[in-house]
């Protein structure tokens, strides 16, 4: 900052303009596939249309070489879905229908038969021909299963599509709410969703009959390999290969209010307040509109954030080193919570809090004061970024109830709209630009990752003498716990060596910081070229860690692989030591946490295969951000169903006198599962060490 830093800083906060931002959101629901719902989704022609907006406004505020980067993404155009059927009375009664990503083409109005599957388990299929017909199924996608499940288990039961009413876990605001999600399954595998106030009348006519007719007319087209955009636009500064990247999504589901064109507009009024205030950085600011984040990939677990992905990956990987922090935005004109937070990477939190700790006061949007939490998780795009090796942030978005209210349905609006949280969101990451453009070297500090690893073994240890229930691992488990040993030793090397290195980094920047606010541009200067392998080393460093430690599991959560691993070896062991004790339902359930095998429970082997299968043996391209991070599986389908049957013949034999069940299969099958997973965790140990003392030049 060439000003004054405090002068600066008021110059900025005084260019806020919230109410642009707030007509620039509202303007972009113009754009829809839909006429009445909204929909701006991958590759559609809504979604296009937006981007040419965003482009022209980018040029309009002054951003820089605006450019339209052309990504490769499966496209989705959905424009009808309206079904129509004669209740009790007589009475034509109709319903619009929301869409997933699939295809399913009526040409017209078009007769079906529908039935009602509960909640489209396997069981709920015996004994019913569904073959051609609608299939209405009540779900719990927040707390029972994800959408892609149930609707395969219809496409291969030979349904013509499946329905799918909300009961709970989203679009609880109201009974008429519709809800949408990425659809993470096959696009021939047809699936819509219905409001709980229109299912109701299905309902009450199939309590009394196993069929009725109904009228359906709907068009959704799913199109692979299609062209979209990213828009982009630049404040130039004084170093073009040192960047700061600002990114938001602008494709939707419904009018997308809040998630995400508050974001994007948020973006575009940080940028205009930036320029209005005249302000020269040092780093080029990049602005980045993304097209296809919630979902732009057929048939893949991980089948959103694809247009950042692609971004990172296959558009720009030349940023990667060159991009010293990615600020990511979703959702940022609600209160979520009790205070603001900055969800970050595990090394920008030291600077964060330093950050928050010295900001002047902002607009009071919150009862508490904004907190710095991490990591970062898999549900928006600053995970595609990291993994790239950009040091990413996003503010939270995941707290309070409107993810299970409002999120996703057609009551994203303007009416939960908080123009002091929006505000303060402008204020908070405005400043924060200003801030990371007063560093020389980029201050990422690595201790909290090398703390992770080391809470990890811990637990590592402590879960191997417990898996271990009658002395069955022998000398792996003695090797095992000789390698966690090791790694810890290292890891505490490890973590000396990065407290001090970003002691020097802070060293660095207080020192570049304070010349250039002394107008001691030269002097700065030439603080700046000497540290330029300090800053190249650090960003490939996280990089490195990103590729060596950063594992995801099978519902997106953000761990470690030792994590992973001993977590499972966790559950198994307990689950042998349950069934050698004769409790079958503790053992059960802690088998339905293991990898995703709660879906061995409830859906055909073909249904769990083809969900397990395709995360393994699918080409990068189409795993995307997930490609590489989730580990080895742990296949307990035969054993879960095995148990499941002596859980019936248990209930058969109730008071019979029979007082034990045979297990000694399924304990020796789980055993065998345990003596895996230590090899597996030994390792992963192993690696571990040569990753640490690689990363860490130990």
């Amino acid at each position: 900052m060439h000003d004054n830093g405090v002068t600066l800083q008021k110059k900025v906060l005084q260019n806020l303009d919230i109410p642009y931002s707030y007509e620039l959101a509202k303007r972009m629901e113009q754009y829809r596939s839909h006429p009445t719902l909204g929909y701006r989704p991958a590759g559609s022609k809504a979604e296009f249309e937006t981007g040419e907006m965003l482009k022209t406004e980018m040029e309009k505020i002054g951003l820089s070489e605006v450019t339209k980067d052309a990504v490769t993404v499966d496209g989705w155009e959905f424009h009808k879905a309206a079904l129509s059927y004669t209740n009790a009375a007589g009475e034509t009664v109709s319903a619009e229908l929301g869409a997933y990503q699939t295809t399913f083409v009526t040409d017209g109005p078009k007769e079906f038969s529908m039935m009602y599957l509960g909640k489209g388990t396997e069981t709920d299929y015996q004994g019913k021909d569904v073959r051609d017909k609608l299939v209405l199924v009540e779900i719990n996608q927040r707390d029972e299963w994800w959408i892609n499940y149930p609707v395969y288990q219809a496409h291969l039961k030979g349904a013509a599509a499946l329905i799918a009413v909300q009961s709970g876990g989203y679009g609880e605001i109201d009974d008429e709410a519709l809800n949408a999600q990425d659809i993470a399954g096959p696009e021939d595998a047809p699936a819509f969703s219905i409001s709980r106030k229109d299912a109701a009348g299905l309902l009450e006519l199939l309590r009394d009959q196993e069929e009725i007719t109904v009228t359906f007319d709907a068009e959704s087209r799913v199109t692979r390999n299609c062209t979209t955009y990213n828009i982009v636009g630049r404040i130039p500064g004084k170093h073009p290969d040192r960047m700061v990247l600002l990114s938001a999504h602008y494709d939707s589901y419904f009018d997308g209010f809040q998630d995400d064109n508050t974001a994007v507009a948020l973006m575009f009024g940080i940028a205009k307040a930036l320029l209005d205030s005249g302000f020269q950085p040092n780093n080029t600011i990049v602005i980045c509109a993304m097209a296809s984040e919630e979902w732009g990939v057929v048939d893949s677990n991980f089948d959103w954030s694809t247009g950042a992905y692609e971004q990172i990956f296959t558009a720009h990987p030349e940023w990667v080193g060159k991009v010293i922090a990615d600020l990511n935005f979703e959702l940022p004109a609600l209160a979520h919570g009790t205070r603001a937070r900055i969800r970050s990477c595990y090394e920008y939190v030291s600077f964060l809090e330093e950050y928050l700790a010295d900001l002047p006061n902002l607009t009071i949007a919150y009862p508490e004061e904004t907190a710095v939490t991490s990591p970062i998780e898999t549900w928006s795009d600053d995970f595609s970024m990291a993994i790239a090796g950009v040091p990413s942030m996003v503010n939270d978005f995941t707290g309070g109830s409107f993810m299970e209210t409002h999120y996703h349905s057609q009551f994203d609006n303007d009416e939960f709209y908080d123009e002091q949280v929006y505000r303060l969101h402008h204020e908070l990451f405005a400043l924060l630009i200003l801030a990371l453009d007063e560093t020389a070297v980029v201050p990422l500090q690595f201790s909290p990752v090398v703390q992770r690893i080391r809470k990890g073994l811990e637990q590592c240890r402590e879960i191997c003498y417990r898996a271990d229930v009658a002395g069955q691992l022998g000398e792996k488990k003695r090797v095992l716990l000789e390698k966690i040993e090791e790694l810890e030793t290292l890891s505490d090397r490890a973590l000396r060596r990065c407290r001090e290195e970003y002691e020097a980094v802070e060293e660095y920047n207080r020192n570049y910081k304070q010349l250039l606010r002394d107008g001691k541009y030269d002097e700065a200067e030439k603080l700046f070229r000497q540290i330029r392998p300090l800053e190249q080393k650090l960003l490939a460093r996280f990089q490195q860690e990103q590729d060596a430690f950063v594992r995801i599991d099978w519902y997106g959560n953000v761990l470690y692989p030792h994590e992973i691993c001993s977590a499972n070896l966790r559950l198994l062991g307990g689950a042998v030591r349950n069934l050698k004790e004769q409790r079958l339902s503790s053992a059960l359930r802690k088998l339905y946490q293991v990898d995703n095998n709660a879906y061995a429970f409830n859906f055909d082997e073909e249904v769990y295969r083809h969900f397990t299968d395709y995360v393994f043996h699918q080409p990068k391209d189409r795993l995307k951000w997930g490609y590489g991070r989730l580990p080895e599986h742990e296949n307990l389908y035969g054993t879960v169903k095995q148990l499941l049957q002596k859980e019936k013949q248990l209930e058969t034999l109730t008071g019979s006198g029979m007082k034990e069940m045979d297990y000694r299969e399924e304990i020796t099958s789980l055993e065998h599962a345990c003596s895996k997973l230590v090899v597996s965790l030994m390792n992963i140990v192993q690696q571990m060490e040569r990753s640490v003392t690689e990363i860490f030049e130990l």
